[in-house]
């Protein structure tokens, strides 16, 4: 077996063989069976009590198999679950250099290469696994055809096919025939074990599941009195009634028409027998206290999974759902910064450490959106540029999630203002007003210089007149030719118009500042 100069964490040399092949499969027989038998059907206390014990003093493969059935029959605990699951599954994964020397920056890319695989996204979500059951198990086949190490597949492996050491309880390892009471020591560089920090202690029980298992018993026993419940109390007592001269054949067929009246709704009976229908006791409060109590197993459960009931359970105002939220913000900054940490020791250190040997490592960073507020900041924007506020374009659209505007593209701009004046009305416009004589002077000079512009207006609504048949015709020709009037000669005319406007206004202020 071909061995590396390259030591991993328990101090070994790495086995270049054991990377490339698959150590831990499962199959039908043997010790890492692919089956297993049910764990939580007639659970009682006293079962529970024992499954978990067994899990803290290291048999672990019972508690794993009710994890896994609590999330298939508890629609709530599956729904609150999945919910703190696919919110870290679906977190952008970003990879920074370690610093700008040309050699870290191009290790960082090559770490880019494997979290763009399809494979890595899928292992992101099975790794969340390990929220419930406390551990979560990735092995790793590696490819070296290309002269490069590169992930070929992660596969997610059983976690009852692994069990801790039995003299800390920290260590996973791997059931195997070769050692079925301790089990194998996890190859180094061969898989990626996450064990979020949910609570301190034993890592087997820091998951999830343990916490909810008391509350999915305790609902499944009230799930199902309640069905049994409606069961008996849903229809009206059924009641049936011979006399005297009824026979056995009447009274059988009496009896299974009672049976199966539920269903069938129809029976036909001699003239001798008959059916009642006595109505049940008011039952309204006892169907009340079923829905009640497992409703208050469903909060509890949200509690302990979601740290609140606002998303899940109850309805509030918008206020109190944002506080409800900002919790549940800690719970996924702090999920993610634990699968970050097991994803940086566990598979992009390995893999530079096989590709460019123990040095400066790229981080990668499992990336929580910031919840800024972004109107107050376009607000606070908008008051202080005009006042002289220096802000970077890339940082806002870093805070707004835009990204950079690429060549060429068409882009939203701030509304243009007015046309600029023709330069022959701009020119008169900079000259100082001597008097009221120049200013009649430029008042005709702009009524000459608009009357082409307006002849081609006038002009064609001339023609639209001699057209028009009858008053009701000319408005509707009118209202029809409106848009195609020249646009252009309107504009030019509306141009001169703010000019003459501009004009007086400078002569009006001249006049009274003495300069007239």
């Amino acid at each position: 077996m071909v061995t590396s100069r390259i030591l991993g964490p328990d101090g070994h040399p790495i086995e270049y063989d054991v990377l490339r092949e698959e150590v831990a499969q499962g199959g039908l027989t043997g010790i890492r069976q692919v089956w297993h038998a049910s764990e939580a059907n007639g659970l009682t206390p006293q079962r529970l009590a024992r499954i978990l014990e067994e899990a803290t003093h290291g048999s672990a493969q019972a508690y794993l198999t009710l994890a896994e059935e609590m999330e298939e029959r508890d629609l709530h605990y599956a729904s609150v679950l999945g919910t703190r699951k696919l919110a870290l599954a679906g977190l952008d994964v970003r990879v920074d250099a370690a610093s700008d020397d040309a050699q870290d920056v191009r290790i960082a890319d090559a770490v880019r290469e494997i979290i763009e695989l399809p494979s890595f996204g899928e292992s992101l979500f099975e790794l969340t696994d390990a929220l419930g059951k406390g551990y979560s198990a990735i092995e790793i086949v590696w490819d070296s055809s290309a002269k490069q190490w590169m992930p070929d597949r992660f596969i997610h492996r059983d976690p009852r096919w692994f069990q801790f050491d039995r003299e800390t309880g920290q260590e996973l390892r791997l059931l195997d025939e070769r050692d079925p009471v301790n089990g194998l020591a996890l190859a180094a560089f061969k898989f990626i074990v996450h064990k979020p920090r949910i609570r301190s202690g034993l890592p087997i029980r820091g998951g999830l599941a343990r916490l909810a298992a008391p509350g999915y018993m305790c609902k499944a026993w009230s799930w199902r009195d309640w069905m049994a419940f409606a069961d008996i109390f849903g229809l009206p007592m059924r009641v049936g009634r011979y006399g005297p001269g009824a026979t056995k054949a009447d009274i059988s067929k009496l009896m299974s028409a009672v049976a199966n009246l539920g269903s069938d709704a129809a029976a036909v009976l001699p003239d001798s027998t008959r059916i009642e229908f006595e109505a049940a006791p008011n039952t309204a409060g006892a169907a009340d206290f079923f829905e009640r109590l497992a409703g208050f197993w469903d909060r509890q459960i949200s509690k302990g999974v979601l740290g609140q009931t606002m998303t899940a359970d109850d309805g509030a105002s918008l206020a109190q759902a944002k506080v409800h939220n900002d919790v549940r913000l800690d719970l996924l900054l702090a999920d993610s910064k634990s699968l970050q940490n097991t994803l940086n020791r566990m598979l992009v250190r390995p893999f530079v450490d096989l590709n460019f040997g123990p040095g400066r490592y790229p981080k990668l960073v499992v990336q929580v959106p910031d919840t800024e507020d972004t109107a107050a900041l376009v607000d606070a924007l908008e008051k202080l540029v005009p006042l002289g506020l220096e802000v970077e374009q890339s940082v806002i659209r870093d805070k707004l999630g835009l990204p950079d505007p690429a060549s060429g593209a068409v882009l939203l701009r701030a509304p243009a203002a007015a046309a600029p004046l023709p330069a022959q009305l701009q020119q008169a416009a900079n000259r100082e007003l001597p008097g009221a004589s120049t200013a009649d002077d430029q008042a005709e000079q702009l009524e000459r210089a608009a009357a082409p512009a307006w002849e081609n207006v006038l002009q064609a609504i001339e023609e639209i007149v001699e057209s028009a048949e009858s008053l009701e015709d000319l408005r509707e020709k009118l209202q029809a030719a409106y848009t195609e009037l020249p646009r252009e000669q309107l504009g030019e005319v509306l141009a001169m118009a703010f000019a003459a406007a501009e004009l007086a206004g400078r002569y009006d202020v001249a006049q009274e500042s003495g300069r007239g």
